[in-house]
């Protein structure tokens, strides 16, 4: 980003600079500026639209990537049949004629030194066919594993166990040992978003589960995805300028059962 004459060097405070806003957003400004920064922006309403804009540009982009694709516009493949009965007939000068519509057409039977006859629209057709074919075939096996899932009593109930399947895991995503962790200090600082644990009376027992200072309140509570599991990360100060302590509980943390999915200390030495 270039522009950094407000915010940074300057007045500290409204009117934000949008690339000052981007830059620790982004994550690219050094940890003791935005430890700084990032109190003063939580605080701004205004300062708060542009990042919440920031985050649903960046949802908007990664939607894309599992979008599917469009189809063809009728007017580029009938031009593409047009190009490609074009390349035939160049192919086989005085034996095929362009067809309409994508179909090459022979002026006689085929045999030796004589192109075929080839019908785009046939071949469609024979495709869609065979298409249509696998994909019933793997409606009728997908059925057949649903039947046999039915079928065989789940050893967890049988055993008294509950079968209660794990939350999909929400927020952004960090590595299984919390690396990435640390660029989601400055948005987490004064957030209470306790994700899959749904309130404070499950995370203060996870906190005590993990044998933690119940009196050190966390500075920030959001939900993340460590290594594709639900978690819910909590902030600590440890009484060091810009220096925090990251701890993130799995979903199923609770009393006895900590399920501490990282702990690390992050900022100033």
């Amino acid at each position: 980003m270039t522009d950094e004459s407000r915010g940074i060097g300057g007045i500290i405070g409204p009117p934000w600079s949008v690339d000052v806003l981007a830059d620790l957003h982004a994550g690219v400004l050094d940890d003791t500026r935005a430890a700084e920064l990032w109190p003063l922006v939580n605080a701004d309403p205004e300062a708060r639209a542009i990042l919440d804009a920031l985050d649903a540009t960046q949802a908007d982009l990664a939607s894309l990537a599992e979008a599917p694709a469009p189809r063809m516009p009728a007017e580029f493949a009938a031009r593409l049949d047009a190009a490609l009965a074009a390349e035939a007939a160049a192919a086989f000068p005085g034996r095929t004629s362009p067809g309409p519509r994508g179909v090459t057409q022979a002026p006689g039977p085929a045999g030796p030194g004589n192109a075929p006859v080839v019908d785009l629209a046939a071949a469609r057709r024979r495709r869609n066919k065979r298409l249509g074919w696998a994909a019933g075939v793997l409606t009728a096996a997908a059925a057949a594993v649903v039947a046999v899932t039915i079928a065989i009593p789940d050893s967890s109930q049988q055993t008294g166990t509950p079968n209660v399947a794990a939350p999909a895991p929400t927020g952004p995503s960090v590595g299984s040992d919390g690396a990435g962790a640390q660029a989601l200090v400055g948005k987490a600082i004064g957030v209470r978003d306790f994700g899959p644990l749904q309130n404070e009376d499950r995370l203060d027992a996870c906190i005590a589960a993990a044998g933690l200072d119940p009196k050190v309140r966390p500075e920030g509570i959001r939900p993340v995805n460590v290594g594709g599991k639900a978690g819910v990360m909590i902030i600590l100060t440890t009484g060091k300028l810009a220096q925090f302590r990251l701890v993130a509980f799995g979903a199923d943390c609770g009393p006895g059962n900590p399920a501490v999915l990282f702990d690390k200390v992050v900022g100033e030495k």
